[in-house]
């Protein structure tokens, strides 16, 4: 009887909970709210937008900080649109004498380019301490002592908070930070050589520096890091200037149309002096993290609220923000994706981003498919799993994936693999007939269709060029064939047969695979950064691919700093590398093959030290001209000059597939731009229903569990009960009686 109640107890608890979900790893108070949940892998080093420069702390610095420029949510190619500016600022262009020259002149008559940024009025600042203000209206918080900063270890840990208008000298305030002389902004090296003096200014602040630096060693030692503030506002930048309070203007030594591209990356963000001189202060920094680097500070539609790069980083929405309209055009197909159902409302539409730190793929994969993040991208481990590529190439997604509701968007990065020949090696280097029929060779016999097939699951398109489709002057179909590599057949590009290319290799002075010369083999030398077991596939195929040609392929394996030694000194024969945009520019793309962009000669980004004068004649027509019919003539005439060059076996370009749930809105990969958080929308009623429906607990293994235990302590129960029913034995009973007399 006892026993089959306390079954029943135990079973009504255990089913108690049936309607709750156990295993989410989130709040139960945050059920059902606008959270967008997402996750990173590798915690960002710098969100200071001097410093930082990487994809994955772009995910937080573009939500956060607000360039005057940005690119179209929606429109591809991509196209520049205003952010905090008014509009898109067009050059001014000037001779050596100041004299006004019309828009297209020349670039060789152009001395210097002037650009007028003008900000729009009554934009405001998050709420940020480094703008409380007490009852006079000074500063709270910027003139605070040590012992004031010994009990703050997290911005919220600051009572007050205030804001302010965004103002044009904040904008000047942070180019002046590029050259600050304690920390390396990593576009400082190439910025100086066009902002009109920025170089000088990086020279004046270090020597400022070293003096201010000498004075605080010789009162805290050299060991003290409380450096004090170097305030950049008395600096002088003779090319940047406040015009007023909301106009200012660069100017940019010769013609650099690429410079408006700049000025929608974080670099060119605003930075409010007051957050400088904030977290300046003696204290912040000694084992508190209260930096740039850990908190930012902007006018953008969300503000860091948390920050444990350990486990979890969460955006919420800046209340100060402004809104920004959805767009109300796109591509052709947008409309009927769903993509302009919210077009003309304000954003952002999600209250907060939360980030889950995921180390590994597998526990990621599988919230996904719970239902607990709300998109995915998709590894190797996974693909089989989430897509089906059909017999014309096109991926769909599995049955699996569409039961669900979850879709597929597909896009072609901004970027490009390459497999490359050092220039500087006597063998396959230099303009020679021999060297480049050898490279030609090579260049049909190293299949990328079959590598992409098997190292990237079909993720990715064979290059025909330096560039990608997307980008300004690639042409697609017919005209954008390879015809060194590729014949067209039937619509669609063919590689050439393997007999072309051992014709290619005798024609170099290698038939079948040896010198004719000298009768030796040929043998080449690929260097690689060797990081583990699974490169040994890769690196096999290689080796395949040269083998049709009877070529011996040695593998020089190195670590990444080796590797990169033997790039820059040109201590290299063949290696892979590849390319991810700055901006949406053939520039950024044709200079990788620059001869004045040299490597080893220059430290430049032309790691092939390849060197063709005819293509750096046209590279320097081209590069400061606007898009045109003559620059695409000139851009065609370089795409040739390369091809039939072969400095590249022209790789791939990858493409990014990435997956989200049906109650996920308004979704478009954007290779150029990581700001478009504030445009995605959550339908939270059905992202509940179907994590209840998916996650259903199984209530039975704990009954189960339970009445085995129960059913278990039966037999000790009973025993318990029959000696608690026994009768007391006398003796026992009687000597206690005497022993209580």
């Amino acid at each position: 009887m006892h026993g089959s109640r306390l079954l029943m107890l135990f079973a009504a608890l255990a089913l108690g909970g049936c309607g709750e979900i156990w295993n989410s790893p989130y709040a139960g108070s945050d059920r059902g709210k606008s959270i967008l949940y997402t996750s990173f892998s590798e915690r960002p080093k710098h969100l200071d937008p001097a410093q930082s420069y990487t994809s994955d702390e772009a995910e937080f610095t573009s939500q956060v900080y607000e360039p005057p420029l940005q690119y179209h949510y929606l429109k591809r190619p991509y196209e520049l649109i205003p952010a905090t500016a008014l509009e898109v600022p067009k050059a001014k262009l000037y001779d050596a004498q100041g004299k006004p020259l019309p828009a297209d002149a020349p670039a060789a008559r152009v001395a210097w380019s002037e650009y007028e940024i003008r900000i729009r009025p009554g934009i405001l600042y998050q709420p940020h301490p480094a703008f409380a203000q007490n009852a006079g209206g000074e500063p709270r918080y910027l003139a605070l002592g040590e012992s004031e900063i010994r009990d703050k270890y997290e911005i919220s840990d600051f009572a007050e908070t205030g804001t302010r208008e965004l103002l044009a000298e904040d904008y000047v305030y942070e180019i002046k930070r590029l050259a600050h002389p304690r920390f390396v902004s990593p576009i400082f090296g190439h910025m100086s050589e066009y902002i009109v003096g920025l170089k000088e200014l990086a020279d004046a602040l270090q020597k400022d520096d070293k003096a201010i630096l000498a004075a605080h060693e010789a009162q805290h030692g050299k060991a003290d890091r409380g450096y004090p503030w170097l305030d950049l506002r008395k600096a002088d930048l003779s090319g940047v200037k406040v015009i007023d309070s909301h106009t200012y203007s660069v100017r940019v030594k010769g013609k650099y149309p690429q410079f408006v591209y700049w000025l929608a990356m974080p670099f060119f963000a605003p930075i409010p002096w007051e957050a400088d001189r904030f977290y300046a202060q003696r204290g912040m920094n000694q084992g508190r993290n209260l930096t740039l680097d850990w908190y930012p500070v902007g006018t953008g539609p969300y503000m860091l609220t948390e920050n444990n790069p350990n486990a979890r980083m969460v955006l919420a929405r800046n209340p100060n923000f402004r809104g920004e309209a959805y767009p109300a055009e796109g591509e052709p197909g947008d409309a009927a994706a769903g993509l302009l159902a919210d077009a003309g409302k304000p954003g952002p539409f999600v209250e907060r981003i939360v980030f889950s730190r995921e180390k590994e793929g597998i526990p990621y994969w599988n919230k996904f498919l719970q239902g607990y993040y709300d998109s995915s991208g998709i590894s190797s481990d996974n693909f089989d799993q989430a897509v089906r590529i059909g017999l014309e190439g096109d991926a769909a997604l599995s049955p699996q994936m569409e039961e669900r509701g979850i879709s597929l968007k597909t896009s072609v990065a901004a970027s490009t693999f390459y497999l490359a020949f050092n220039f500087l090696d006597p063998v396959v280097g230099s303009l020679s007939e021999r060297a480049r029929k050898l490279r030609q060779a090579l260049s049909i016999a190293v299949d990328w269709e079959e590598f992409i097939s098997i190292f990237a699951n079909g993720r990715g398109i064979s290059g025909m060029g330096p560039l990608p489709p997307g980008i300004y002057g690639y042409r697609d179909g017919a005209d954008g064939v390879n015809p060194v590599v590729y014949d067209w057949v039937d619509g669609r590009p063919k590689r050439k047969s393997i007999d072309a290319a051992k014709r290619l290799l005798a024609e170099a002075g290698f038939p079948d695979g040896r010198d004719q010369k000298t009768g030796q083999p040929l043998v080449l030398y690929l260097d690689t950064v060797a990081r583990g077991p699974g490169d040994k596939a890769r690196l096999d195929w290689y080796r395949r691919q040269f083998t049709k040609l009877n070529i011996q392929l040695e593998i020089r394996a190195t670590d990444w700093n080796r590797f990169q030694e033997k790039i820059r000194a040109g201590n290299t024969q063949l290696f892979f590398l590849g390319w991810n945009a700055d901006y949406p520019d053939p520039e950024n793309f044709m200079f990788l093959l620059n001869g004045a962009q040299s490597r080893a000669k220059t430290q430049g980004e032309n790691a092939a030290n390849y060197a063709n004068p005819a293509y750096d004649r046209l590279f320097e027509q081209m590069k400061n001209m606007d898009n045109g019919r003559e620059r695409q003539a000139i851009i065609d005439q370089m795409v040739k000059i390369a091809r039939e060059d072969a400095p590249w076996v022209w790789g791939y370009h990858p493409k990014d597939y990435a997956l989200s749930h049906a109650w996920m809105k308004n979704g478009k990969p954007n290779n150029m731009a990581r700001n478009g958080l504030k445009f995605l929308r959550v339908d939270t009623a059905l992202r509940e229903q179907r994590r209840a429906q998916w996650n259903q607990p199984l209530a039975w293994p704990i009954v189960l569990i339970v009445a085995l235990l129960v059913l278990g302590s039966l037999p000790a129960w009973a025993s318990f009960r029959r000696r608690e029913r026994m009768p007391a034995r006398p003796g026992i009973a009687g000597t206690a009686a005497a022993k209580a007399g």
